[in-house]
């Protein structure tokens, strides 16, 4: 049984969401940064980031059927669309960048969900996974939306990220305070001194993956395989001053 659209908006109108919320959008702005000219998707209850990908040229809201929707932005026309989250309403490949969260933790088949994630992903388009993280106290704490469902390890991310034709190429994880109001003040400085010193105890794991290959036929049949190349349009955070806080790349 998911989180009820209800649920979910009180929950990030307290000062614990709020937080969740500033935590993961400056992961997400590490990983990402601006989105111009990027058609975007969040799968899941995304609403309270999409937002923040400037110059975008598309933002989609697809909110799973045992979800629920709401009207989303408040003011203006309206981006959501209620969903069967194991059949998109979406043509493939349609969106350059996908957020899945509050989405795979309780969904009936999270590997069919992300298959249909991948599905309308475009051949050199990225996706982020958020989910909570097996270890951390968070998905413990039946009071907040990360307490239910399945928490997920990275290697398991991986593996659902591999299964579905995609390889992980960066991850990170953020929530290292409890989730307990005396302390919640205490999350800027614990977010510092966690990664370092506790990285088991994050409450988030963020995991981004893209195609890292595709299929091209040679002249008489052979098939060979060459790299996707980052679209010229694509925003790279690197321009700007790196942060400590930037998202961990995978070794080889």
């Amino acid at each position: 049984m998911r989180h009820s659209i209800e649920e979910l908006r009180t929950f990030y109108g307290e000062p614990a969401g709020a937080l969740v919320r500033r935590l993961l959008a400056r992961r997400l702005d590490d990983a990402w940064g601006e989105a111009i000219n990027c058609d975007v998707l969040g799968v899941g209850y995304a609403t309270p980031w999409l937002d923040a990908f400037i110059g975008a040229r598309r933002l989609v809201a697809a909110m799973p059927g045992g979800q629920g929707v709401e009207h989303w932005p408040v003011v203006g026309k309206n981006r959501a669309v209620l969903v069967d989250d194991r059949a998109l309403p979406f043509a493939a490949g349609a969106f350059d960048r996908v957020l899945v969260i509050h989405a795979l933790e309780e969904a009936d088949d999270a590997q069919a969900l992300l298959n249909e994630a991948v599905r309308v992903l475009a051949p050199a388009g990225r996706i982020i996974l958020v989910a909570a993280a097996r270890g951390g106290l968070w998905s413990r704490a039946e009071n907040t939306p990360f307490g239910h469902g399945r928490p997920f390890t990275r290697r398991q991310l991986e593996r659902l990220v591999r299964s579905a034709g995609l390889e992980p190429t960066a991850w990170s994880q953020t929530l290292y305070v409890p989730p307990w109001g005396p302390l919640l003040p205490l999350a800027d400085g614990l977010e510092q001194i966690g990664r370092h010193v506790m990285p088991g105890a994050a409450g988030v794991i963020l995991l981004e993956a893209t195609r890292q290959a595709y299929a091209r036929v040679r002249p008489g049949g052979a098939v060979a395989t060459a790299p996707v190349r980052t679209p010229a349009l694509t925003p790279q955070p690197a321009s700007r001053v790196r942060r400590d806080l930037a998202v961990q790349r995978e070794r080889p």
